[in-house]
């Protein structure tokens, strides 16, 4: 779990709960599976459920990936400027390719995204294109180094008229505790068609 601290329109301070992993099936197949738990405060105000699952094949050892997956996701949007909600539920279909470079020292991974999105009674379409860029820190602890900076951006397309969704901006400092398992402390601005906001990020990541 790992808690995602976010400064948004309906609050000044709110929270993102998070599991996410990849389980290992064969040399070939791998499992991906994450649940996020998003609120407008710290706790008990629930902003966006999302649940995400699908089966990943290796073209390559380590370095491409495809995937077919499915999403869950119930927002409780406000009306306006009351307090009052309105739940949107959506189902989501979508194919994902993911490409890693190894530039000596630098890490560099490309993941290319296709939605198909169900939102109550409406069907969207969306192209999402995500950049991050790995990079070591020359500090030992106890003659390993496990430390690292990253960044990303990723940017969100619609086929419709409105083509922009979002872009996300993102760096993090992180810390490696064994090739299954990292954390990582960032910052993200995700800029929107009506605003931006500004999140600090606590993220974890675990392989098996």
């Amino acid at each position: 779990m790992f808690p995602i601290l976010t400064f948004s329109q309906e609050s000044n301070l709110g929270a993102w709960y998070a599991y996410t992993g990849s389980k290992k099936i064969d040399s070939l197949f791998n499992w991906h599976h994450e649940v996020q738990f998003r609120n407008y405060n710290a706790v008990g105000d629930l902003e966006q459920l999302l649940l995400r699952t699908g089966i990943g094949y290796n073209l390559s050892e380590n370095n491409n990936n495809v995937l077919l997956g499915y999403a869950y996701i119930l927002s409780q949007n406000y009306v306006d400027v009351t307090d009052e909600k309105v739940d949107v539920n959506e189902h989501r279909i979508f194919q994902q390719f993911i490409t890693k470079q190894n530039f000596n020292f630098l890490s560099l991974q490309h993941r290319y995204r296709f939605e198909q999105r169900f939102i109550e009674s409406d069907f969207r379409l969306r192209f999402r294109y995500f950049l991050s860029v790995n990079i070591p820190l020359g500090i030992s602890i106890a003659s390993e180094k496990p430390l690292y900076a990253t960044a990303y951006n990723e940017i969100f397309l619609n086929t419709e008229e409105t083509i922009f969704d979002r872009n996300r901006l993102y760096g993090a400092f992180g810390y490696r505790f064994n090739e299954a398992f990292r954390v990582e402390l960032g910052y993200m601005n995700q800029f929107l068609q009506n605003g931006s906001r500004d999140q600090i990020m606590v993220m974890t990541f675990l392989n098996f």
